[in-house]
């Protein structure tokens, strides 16, 4: 399935207003549980962060979470880095027009960007499963994050991330490039980046998984088969969002033994 189209249809709805978009980050803060995971690593975060934190959004996509990491604190600075140049005049228009200006967004590539000892944070989600040369990226951040600096990564795991669970299986979102991380290879890939330490957890156990297909894998299945169902989707959400929100809490405050998503924390 190509996710990137449904992507822009539903960015477009939500980028009306101000109101609009914030009403788009609180829905996908609910229901993409990979979120639920970052809040809770930039909550435990915080309490050890510089109170002038200058943080990297590595592929800052819609700006969800930098509009949650702008709001943590005022003194806070955070750079958002998108390759898609729409998506970034978006984030742009829209944190000015709210007063956000403690965000900024621009265009580049994150196998060349680099910006040696400046940031205190970076954080990426769903980038590393879109790009094949991965450890130019890892060393790029390492390069680019003061001496110890925290990079959060969320990506897909091998343990059946992008749906993939056998041979014959493919990924659910064409855009990637890998189906997903083992958990000892990024460790070894971020150390070689030039990482001193690093941790990772699975997330997406049993609880999320069920989260995902209801929330998110099968509305957009029918999107992408016909933008249609867009007339349909509120009352389905109405069904499905406590149910999803339960998962979404139970996943996140677990530890799993396996999961189909990683959380992996890299210190410089």
């Amino acid at each position: 399935m190509h996710y990137d189209p449904v992507k822009k249809t539903l960015g477009n709805i939500f980028n009306a207003t101000p109101l609009a978009r914030i009403l788009f980050y609180k829905l996908l803060d609910i229901l993409l549980l990979r979120t639920w995971h970052i809040h809770r690593e930039l909550r435990k975060w915080k309490k050890t962060a510089p109170a002038r934190a200058h943080i990297l959004d590595a592929g800052s996509g819609f700006g969800q979470y930098a509009y949650f990491m702008s709001g943590m604190s005022e003194s806070y600075c955070v750079l958002g880095v998108d390759v898609k140049q729409d998506q970034v005049c978006d984030c742009n228009t829209f944190f000015r027009r709210i007063g956000r200006e403690n965000a900024l967004f621009r265009v580049d590539d994150l196998t060349t960007f680099r910006k040696d000892n400046c940031f205190d944070l970076v954080l990426c989600v769903d980038v590393m499963e879109h790009i094949e040369e991965d450890v130019k990226v890892m060393t790029n951040y390492c390069s680019s994050l003061k001496p110890g600096g925290l990079l959060i990564i969320s990506t897909p795991s091998d343990q059946g991330g992008s749906d993939v669970h056998g041979d014959q299986d493919t990924s659910f979102i064409e855009e990637h490039v890998r189906d997903g991380y083992n958990m000892n290879e990024i460790k070894e890939k971020l150390k070689t980046a030039g990482f001193t330490r690093v941790k990772a957890h699975y997330s997406y156990g049993p609880p999320g998984q069920v989260s995902w297909r209801i929330s998110m894998k099968y509305p957009m299945k029918l999107l992408n088969f016909s933008q249609l169902f867009l007339i349909v989707l509120p009352v389905y959400y109405l069904v499905v969002m406590p149910v999803a929100m339960v998962l979404n809490f139970i996943d996140s405050h677990a530890a799993h033994r396996s999961g189909t998503g990683l959380v992996v924390l890299a210190w410089k």
